[in-house]
Order: C-alpha cells, then sequence, then structure tokens
C-alpha cells in the first residue's frame, strides 16, 4: 500500500518515528556485490540528525545493522534487511499534538484517511522515514559505481532567496564545473561555494533563532550514464525521478534540464543540437538535462527539487482540534529549521534506486536475448 519502490529493484521501508527503530528491505539486489555495513554507513551518518548547530538536536547514531541477505561480504541475491535502532526518542513532546493538528503537516489527512494515526513526531510521515531509502540507495549507488562509473552528487543550490551563482547557468544548458563530495561535505549547509554557504548558514541560523523555518532547492547531477535507460510513455527516466522526489517528506516541485525557464525559450534557442564527438553522437548543450524522450541520452543528468520550509516550527499558530474547534498549537520537540542539508543524502539514494532499477530493466529487456 504505498511503501514498495522500485520495480525490479525494489525496496520496501517500516517504522516510525518514535517507534522501536526503522528500516527497509532491499529485494533484486544482483548476487556476488561486496557489502558491508562500512559501505552503507557514511551516507547515514550525513543525513542522521544533530550533526551541526544547523539541523535537529535529535541525538541518533543512527548504526544500521545487516540483518539479512548479506553472508561473507557479499550479497547473496535474496532480500536484503537492514535495521536502524530508534534510541533518542521522546514521545512527550508531542502530547499536545495527540488532540490538535499542526498547520501544513500530515496530522489531519493521515486520521482522515485510517482513522487513527500516531502522533508521536508525526509516525509514518516524520522524516526519519528516510532512513530506510539512503541505506538502500547506498546499495544502489555502489553497483552504479562498480557496475558503470557513474557519479551522483547533489547539492544545496538555494535556500530561500540565497543562491549560488552558476545556478542560471546549469539550468541553460552550459557546461557547469562538476562539484566533488569533498567541496559539497566542506561545510554544513552542503552548499559547494564556501562564501554562498556562509550567508546561507546564518539565514538558517536566524530561522532558528526565531523558531522558524526556511526552504529551498537541491540540484542534483549524474555523470557517466549510459544511453538507453527510461522507458517510453508511462516510465520515462525523468517521470520516475519525479516521483522518487516528490515522494520525499517537505518535497512541492520537481525540474529536469531547462525546467520551468526553458518555457520562456523558443524552439530553436531550446533545442540540443547533436554533434559527431568523438565517434559518439553527443549534443552542445544539454537543456535536455540528458534525458531525450523518457530515455537517457548519454550527456549529464541534472534536475532540481523544491522543498518547503519545515512545517513544524516553534511558534503558535492558529489551528483546529479532532473535534474542529478552533485553538492554538505551539510547535515542541526538536526540529530542522532548515531540512535542505540533510535531505541531500536522501534526493542521491533515491536517485540510485531509480537509475539502477531502470539499468536492471533496460538489460533485461534488450541485454538478454538475441535474436539476429
Amino acid at each position: 500500500m504505498g511503501n514498495v519502490f522500485g520495480k525490479l529493484f525494489t525496496i520496501a521501508t517500516w517504522g516510525e518515528s518514535h517507534g522501536g527503530g526503522v528500516g527497509v528491505v532491499v529485494d533484486g539486489c544482483p548476487p556476488n556485490l561486496p557489502l558491508s555495513v562500512a559501505d552503507l554507513q557514511p551516507d547515514l551518518d550525513r543525513r542522521r540528525p544533530g550533526q551541526s548547530e544547523l539541523t535537529t538536536q535529535r541525538k541518533e547514531a543512527d548504526t544500521v545493522s545487516i540483518i539479512s541477505g548479506v553472508y561473507e561480504g557479499r550479497t547473496l541475491g535474496t532480500p536484503i534487511a537492514l535495521l536502524v535502532a530508534n534510541t533518542d526518542a521522546r514521545p512527550e513532546a508531542y502530547s499536545e499534538m495527540r488532540d490538535k493538528f499542526r498547520p501544513s503537516h500530515a496530522d489531519y489527512t493521515y486520521l482522515e484517511k485510517f482513522g487513527l494515526r500516531n502522533h508521536e513526531g508525526g509516525g509514518r510521515s516524520s522524516a526519519r522515514e528516510t532512513i530506510g531509502r539512503v541505506a538502500a540507495g547506498a546499495i544502489a549507488k555502489k553497483i552504479l559505481a562498480l557496475g558503470g562509473g557513474v557519479e551522483i552528487r547533489a547539492y544545496v543550490e538555494q535556500i530561500q532567496n540565497i543562491a549560488l551563482p552558476n545556478a542560471a547557468l546549469l539550468t541553460a544548458g552550459a557546461a557547469v564545473p562538476f562539484p566533488t563530495l569533498a567541496q559539497v561535505e566542506s561545510n554544513p549547509v552542503r552548499c559547494p561555494d564556501e562564501k554562498t554557504a556562509a550567508k546561507m548558514a546564518t539565514l538558517i541560523k536566524k530561522m532558528r533563532s526565531e523558531g522558524d523555518s526556511v526552504g529551498g532547492l537541491i540540484t542534483c547531477r549524474v555523470r557517466g550514464l549510459p544511453t538507453g535507460l527510461g522507458e517510453p510513455v508511462f516510465d520515462r527516466l525523468e517521470a520516475d525521478l519525479a516521483k522518487a522526489m516528490l515522494s520525499l517528506p517537505a518535497t512541492k516541485g520537481f525540474e529536469i534540464g531547462s525546467g520551468f525557464a526553458g518555457t520562456a525559450l523558443k524552439g530553436s534557442e531550446h533545442n540540443d543540437a547533436f554533434v559527431n564527438r568523438g565517434g559518439k553522437v553527443r549534443t552542445l548543450t544539454n537543456r535536455s538535462g540528458g534525458v531525450q524522450g523518457g530515455i537517457s541520452n548519454g550527456e549529464e543528468l541534472f534536475f532540481r527539487v523544491a522543498f518547503k520550509p519545515t512545517a513544524t516550527i516553534l511558534q503558535k499558530q492558529k489551528t483546529v482540534d479532532t473535534k474542529g474547534k478552533a485553538t492554538e498549537l505551539m510547535g515542541r520537540g526538536r526540529h530542522d529549521p532548515c531540512v535542505l542539508p540533510r535531505a541531500v543524502p536522501i534526493v542521491e539514494a533515491m536517485t540510485a534506486l531509480v537509475l539502477v532499477d531502470h539499468w536492471l530493466r533496460n538489460a533485461a529487456q534488450n541485454k538478454v536475448f538475441k535474436f539476429v
């Protein structure tokens, strides 16, 4: 019921924010892949709470355990179960929210749909659910790196009205240097430009001091992709990427390549001309963002994801209770004043999951049987 993602490489996440733990079951992983906790933990550390003064101060190590699917350091081809225990849950901080709906949160819709809800930290609607996605995505990233030399890099492009200076160049299809992991991780904002990151950090700290929150944009770029990933019509590569990104908490928009800015151009300005470069068909520009007709064309894949300001803020807000009576609610608990820094590894994980799934699907349809 909406908890499984993928077709050949699938994940099923489970768990709630303040329950015993969260995790994921990964199915369809090829056998014999070298895999250990050391492959998974780094991305979970990038996602975990309490890693800087810019994020929620919930103290969770988010240490992952591999329960099944791996033997003597290699995957078996059977389902891989991964578990992360919750160790710093404080359900008492949410007692007032048992009977009051948090504005712009999932409290009301969950109750309407299921007839009951877990109000402690939002239960299943909490971003803590994304731990399973990041753990599974780390497996997918290793498959892509070892099997195809694919590199995925997400980073914070904009927070509120503070943006990277070269952001518009990428959207316009121009070549922009691919940032290194060290550049992205050089600051707690995860913006690869130090001056811009410093301004963003100041803004986030200001929001925290005011009990408020702020949103922004994350850019994700992928290089090393082969041609042929993606399906025509319903399962276009960009369509599945959009579904993956918009399934993340707090997301409000997705655009690939030129995105919405491309609507202001004429066809003669927007088209990516084909050229022969080194015996391969390439494009002079990349306003398509690496995808044409729903299928990867061998150019760099890039897209942007919009995240709203965190819904739970530490200010009094007008709301209603479960009986429809007008009231006020003061947010409590430990929350991110801006979700973007911790969302970077989550965006990378979902990207990897989509790409591995489509790579397997492409191989199954086009590589296994030869009729000529």
